[in-house]
């Protein structure tokens, strides 16, 4: 695997613009290879920002053939699409409600936990033709180390025979839809987003530490090509490199 390549951006919004035209690029390209661009997003205030300026920057036809973009989520909470909460919802009202996208695949988290990871297997399957391949998923950190919903000494950090689980949530009280590490690993490019002072730890661990991946699930992405890390400069402060 290829290290990971980190990039540190002045601020958030300085982090977004850069996000955002990191996505056009691997979207032309990826269009321009196989007619389509595959994506999946990520909940967070990093990402939602990155959305606002693709929607309001780069949301033309003339910027993007945004109905040959087809869009997945890297995980939701076992919320309705409407709920405050919802990965989904803050995807829709920053996003999806403002370009003309080919195709949204939402996970049902209104649904009982099993069979809405069930279902989103066979969805991913039933686009991709077979194993899914994304083209880009885009990721965030928690100060916890966690992505996607990948919690730190959770179950589905073990699985490596499923695309899509649900994951228990001790510490939250709660159940999460999440994508697999094998699946995210497959992916053609991974960028995580992280932003704030917040995510210094977290951050200098996964990037310099040696510690057990089951505590800092961030670590389980690995993908062939190595992750793209963006950050703002507040999220670098502990780091020994940047």
């Amino acid at each position: 695997m290829t290290d990971p390549k980190v990039s540190v951006h002045e601020d958030i919004r300085e982090l977004a613009g850069a996000a955002a035209r990191l996505f056009l690029e691997e979207a032309k390209e990826a269009i321009g290879e196989s007619g389509r661009f595959a994506v999946a997003l990520a909940g967070g205030s990093t990402p939602k920002a990155t959305y606002q300026t693709l929607a309001s920057e780069y949301g033309s036809p003339s910027d993007l053939d945004w109905n040959k973009v087809h869009v997945f989520f890297g995980d939701e909470r076992t919320v309705g699409p409407d709920h405050e909460d919802s990965n989904y919802r803050m995807a829709r009202e920053a996003l999806l409600s403002h370009v003309p996208v080919g195709s949204i695949h939402r996970m049902r988290g209104e649904l009982a936990p099993p069979e809405a990871a069930s279902l989103y297997e066979e969805e991913l399957t039933a686009f991709f033709g077979g194993p899914p391949r994304l083209d880009l998923v885009m990721l965030g950190i928690g100060d916890d180390g966690h992505t996607a919903s990948l919690f730190p000494r959770t179950t589905a950090l073990d699985v490596n025979d499923r695309w899509v689980v649900e994951n228990p949530v001790e510490k939250l009280g709660t159940t999460r839809l999440t994508l697999t590490a094998p699946t995210i690993n497959a992916a053609k490019r991974v960028v995580f987003l992280v932003a704030g002072e917040g995510k210094a730890g977290a951050l200098k661990e996964i990037l310099e530490g040696d510690e057990d991946p089951r505590d800092y699930p961030a670590k389980l992405v690995r993908p062939e090509d190595g992750p793209i890390w963006m950050v703002d400069r507040a999220a670098t402060r502990l780091l020994s490199r940047h």
